[in-house]
């Protein structure tokens, strides 16, 4: 097939989160898969020797309308992801993109994202066509794409170039859902007037309903968070909008990159061990100790690497940190995010220097460190459309704590309810107590039983969530798609 792969961030390019870890390993896997894939993104000036990218090809988006604030002009660059042969085009747009970050500045949001992710999508298709891409799949992700679908349905839809391409969307956290004015889609005068209940927010539009309304099928990344958006509870507001599309929507969780989430072969740590040198893991733990000012020893690490928000569940650990603090126990937290939050994370450092240690930053290596060094990693999330860190922590024998939410339960095994497959520790419901209890019965077994720790540290190390399982379900997922009937 040949796949058009549209995404705001991709790593290796440019990242703020795990959406870019998606867009980078998908496409690289369903190229070695035998597939072309012809991957979009906008060409942000902060990317590092973007003018290294050569310009294939100028263009000017709605060049034969009347308006001339209608026509926008625009390059494309090139380039590949990796040395994999996936072509990278970066829409080339300085009057958009040529900012000093991807989507604000100091906490708040650009003014005109509306226009700038419009543009994107139109630019995307329109480059497809310039450079002869004729895709099968229009593949989108998140709300700055979501526009995507339903621009190929009403202003190509009687384009023959596109007449076989069908459209999916994946959602990779339908909490962020791009409402702007309708102003802001200037340049697409084909859909700036259509009103409909199911696109709509009041009188503003919702980029990511238009995706989920016009897209011929929607994906989010694990199926436990594809139940959960058709509930009132879960739905972020859009409940209605996946019940309409129950048939269509479905749930595939993310693989992990284990070329470079893998402790045998991390180039980040300086002690590297295997399922068969576990031991070799606390002499990781040790020197993280040494680096991080605390004391040296078998003190159970609780390790945390997180975006501050109160999704990730800060708000159920802040009420009862300085308590699980009083037990014999050292917590390691990496994040940036929320002022207010980190201030909070930073007075309870302050109050217990020689058991927590804050760091208000975003490290790839220390991350790294902290996954391989702890004994148990924390994700206590309000919600979770897939994660990746408790799939990381599994990767490094550390156990993850996870509350019972989208793709936490559908990756972690509770120890207490299977303790044949038990792989980490699970609790339910969304409250600092239930949290409490739960870290405690995890420093129970670890003081109590290390034999068991160890087993179940070779359970959640066998593990294996690769892209390639990942890559055949979203094979599936598209030939699904091609049997569609083109919508008029």
């Amino acid at each position: 097939m040949n796949i058009l792969f549209l995404a705001s961030e991709v790593a290796g390019v440019i990242k703020s989160g795990g959406l870019a870890d998606v867009a980078k390993a998908l496409p690289l896997q369903l190229q070695a898969d035998g597939h072309k894939v012809v991957l979009v993104m906008p060409c942000y000036s902060i990317i590092s020797n973007v003018q290294n990218f050569p310009v294939v090809a100028n263009a000017v988006l709605n060049e034969n309308n009347m308006n001339p604030d209608l026509r926008i002009p625009f390059s494309i660059r090139k380039t590949n992801l990796a040395s994999s042969g996936v072509e990278l085009l970066l829409i080339d747009c300085p009057r958009f993109f040529d900012r000093t970050s991807l989507y604000g500045d100091n906490n708040q949001a650009y003014g005109d994202n509306g226009a700038r992710y419009a543009f994107f999508c139109a630019a995307a298709i329109e480059a497809a066509k310039i450079m002869g891409f004729q895709p099968d799949i229009l593949h989108c992700n998140d709300w700055h794409t979501g526009l995507a679908p339903m621009i190929l349905r009403l202003k190509y839809a009687q384009d023959p170039f596109f007449d076989k391409t069908r459209s999916i969307i994946t959602i990779h956290n339908a909490a962020f859902q791009g409402v702007f004015d309708r102003s802001q889609l200037f340049m697409l005068p084909e859909i700036q007037n259509i009103y409909n209940d199911r696109i709509a927010q009041g009188s503003y539009i919702n980029y990511l309903k238009c995706g989920v309304f016009y897209a011929d099928k929607i994906n989010t990344v694990s199926p436990g968070y594809a139940n959960e958006l058709t509930t009132y509870l879960g739905g972020h507001g859009m409940a209605q909008n996946f019940i309409d599309r129950r048939d269509d929507l479905t749930g595939i969780v993310n693989g992990c990159d284990y070329s470079d989430w893998d402790p045998a072969t991390d180039s980040l740590l300086t002690i590297r061990y295997n399922i068969d040198s576990m031991d070799e893991k606390i002499l990781g733990k040790y020197l993280l100790q040494r680096k991080l000012g605390l004391a040296m020893g078998d003190t159970p690490i609780y390790g945390m690497v997180a975006r501050l928000t109160d999704q990730k569940g800060i708000g159920l650990l802040l009420p009862i940190l300085d308590r699980f603090l009083q037990h014999k126990v050292q917590v390691i937290i990496e994040g940036t995010g929320d002022p207010n939050l980190q201030r909070q994370l930073q007075e309870i450092a302050n109050r217990h220097p020689d058991k927590l240690v804050f760091q208000p930053i975003y490290d790839n290596a220390l991350a790294h460190q902290i996954e391989a060094a702890a004994d148990f990693f924390l994700m206590p999330s309000i919600f979770e459309p897939c994660g990746l860190n408790q799939i990381y922590s599994l990767a490094y024998g550390t156990l993850p704590i996870v509350r019972a939410v989208g793709g936490l339960k559908d990756t972690v095994i509770d120890y207490d309810q299977n303790r044949d497959m038990g792989n980490g520790f699970v609790f339910n419901e969304p409250s600092p107590e239930e949290l409490l209890s739960c870290l405690r019965r995890t420093l129970i077994l670890y003081l109590e039983d290390q034999d068991e720790m160890r087993r179940i540290r070779t359970n959640a190390m066998r593990v294996r969530f690769n892209w390639k399982d990942s890559c055949r379900k979203y094979e599936e997922l598209y030939k699904h798609a091609l049997q569609k009937p083109k919508w008029m």
